[in-house]
């Protein structure tokens, strides 16, 4: 299968290189000493870690205890898929209008205070970056506790607190002690993956975050798109941002070491922390109330006819925003875009599960895969972009596609790896014995006993594809309009109602292909002899 390894080598990893490598060239005749003393450089350069390193620490931290909580709620665990599939543009500008001065907080606060106009609070947009990790760990955390359900699946998490509650130890003890670090080994790529979002997110940015100075995320943006042609300056600070999300990587690596050795010291010193009683239902319900607060608000703007500060609810309800039609062929837009990266992400998945299948040994693939997502995107997007210049591909739809493909696979792969893996195989032997070859093994057996997982995989990457707002932007040379870069572009705009529209709109879709995915019936019987995965 050494011609499978080429083609998703020349797909994902070649485009990949081609943009940090071109990056980095256009960095090499950059004024290094002007970039270094541009104004709000160092205090953006403060933020980034502040906020990217904060929101990690915290989304991991709450999801330890959380984590515990869930497994044993089944019902709340059901409420992470839709958590995940409002895309962080779409929550960022509901979270921006629940907190906003005038929003539903200050409302609220103005009944009791007796506040006429908006409290003048600087939310959103805090220079402390408080309302962007807010932001980041509303959609990390939910993120972060799929992650650990997974990877708790893998273990014999009831076997385990059982011995731990005949030895006396209360169930969070055990958790934290003796569960979770077996766990982590299956954490450490999803926090990863979160660090770098962290570091480098600009949708979110952009709406909750400060403006003077900005991340350093939107600051190589704003370079890259200012009038006066800074590329080379842009490129000098990417460049700088994947170096500092690789040297950040591997200090947490170097922390993880830490914790283990003193963790160990002080098991074997009979040291086991004081008892405490973690209130999982609070923070869950702090969680999904703010997420759930956040997309109602969004909806009720959408809606929205007259709404004066203090009132708690609007003087009136209108649908003209919506019967006006703008966001009809936007809507449109992201729609086909989803489907053809998806599309195309799904067949090389498929192609490359089949692939190891008939191997009978997995492609090796993991550092091309996920290459992507541990990278800043402003750090590789920009040359690729240039690369595609080169390579005769203009700016437009086409590169969009492919550079979605890039963010969309790896989820693709991930999500349908499991299931594809988890077959059971004497389905297939039962198909060969009745002398149904390879191809025809896939076509009439595989495929159709993993159409609910492919569906679900398909979501998977549909709400990865609408929430893409650099892979959208560069690439597309601002010419591609899709309701995640409207909804940025209009939430810092006059008229909360047309941003919250398009908001609302982004948010359905993924949701809506959850749903459809949902939706099919499950055939046939899975690995292991339960239902299919």
């Amino acid at each position: 299968m050494i011609w499978l390894r080429a083609l998703v080598a020349m797909l994902i990893g070649a485009p990949v290189l081609i943009g940090v490598g071109l990056t980095l060239a256009t960095a090499w005749g950059a004024d290094w000493a002007a970039v270094l003393a541009q104004p709000g450089l160092w205090g953006g350069l403060w933020l980034t870690l502040v906020t990217g390193i904060g929101a990690t620490v915290l989304s991991l931290v709450l999801s330890v205890p959380l984590g515990l909580w869930i497994m044993g709620r089944p019902w709340a665990a059901r409420w992470l898929a839709p958590m995940l599939a409002v895309p962080h543009a779409a929550l960022a500008v509901g979270l921006a209008f629940l907190i906003a001065p005038s929003g539903w907080f200050g409302r609220a606060l103005a009944q009791v205070l007796g506040w006429a106009v908006p409290p003048a609070w600087p939310l959103p947009g805090d220079p402390y970056g408080a309302a962007l990790v807010l932001g980041l760990v509303l959609k990390e955390l939910p993120f972060l506790l799929l992650m650990t359900l997974a990877s708790a699946s893998q273990v014999d998490v009831t076997g385990q607190m059982a011995v731990g509650r005949s030895l006396g130890y209360a169930p969070g003890r055990v958790w934290t002690r003796v569960i979770w670090p077996q766990l982590y080994p299956g954490l450490r790529l999803p926090v990863f993956i979160v660090l770098a979002y962290g570091l480098s997110v600009v949708d979110m940015a952009l709406i909750l975050g400060p403006s003077h100075p900005p991340t350093l995320a939107v600051q190589i943006l704003r370079l890259y798109t200012a009038p006066e042609m800074r590329q080379a300056e842009a490129s000098v600070l990417a460049i700088g941002l994947v170096a500092m999300t690789a040297a950040l990587a591997g200090i947490w690596w170097l922390a993880e070491r830490a914790c283990t050795a003193f963790g160990l010291m002080a098991l074997r010193r009979g040291r086991r922390g004081i008892a405490r009683r973690w209130p999982g239902s609070v923070v869950m319900a702090a969680q999904g109330g703010l997420f759930v607060a956040a997309m109602a608000v969004l909806a009720l703007w959408s809606i929205t006819g007259v709404w004066r500060f203090p009132d708690l609810w609007p003087e009136g309800l209108s649908l003209a925003l919506w019967a006006r039609g703008d966001w009809i062929a936007v809507a449109l837009r992201s729609l086909w875009l989803g489907l053809a990266s998806v599309s195309l992400a799904l067949a090389l998945a498929v192609a490359v599960l089949e692939g190891e299948h008939r191997a009978g040994r997995p492609l090796r693939l993991g550092a091309i895969i996920v290459a992507p997502l541990l990278l800043p995107q402003i750090g590789f997007l920009q040359g690729l972009t240039t690369g595609f210049l080169w390579l005769g591909l203009p700016a437009g739809p086409l590169a969009v596609i492919w550079a979605e493909v890039l963010f969309v696979f790896p989820y693709v792969l991930l999500s349908l790896g499991g299931p594809w893996r988890a077959l059971d195989p004497d389905q297939l032997r039962a198909a060969a014995s009745l002398g149904a070859g390879p191809w025809r093994q896939l076509w009439r057996v595989r495929l159709p006993l993993l159409a609910r997982p492919i569906a679900a995989a398909a979501a998977v990457g549909f709400a990865v594809s609408v929430a893409q707002y650099l892979a959208v932007l560069l690439p597309g040379a601002g010419r591609v309009a899709t309701l995640t870069t409207e909804a940025v572009a209009l939430a810092s705009g006059a008229d909360r109602r047309v941003a919250a529209v398009y908001g609302l709109a982004q948010a359905v879709l993924p949701l809506l292909a959850f749903a459809l995915a949902l939706a099919l019936p499950t055939y046939g019987r899975g690995g292991s002899g339960g239902r299919a995965p």
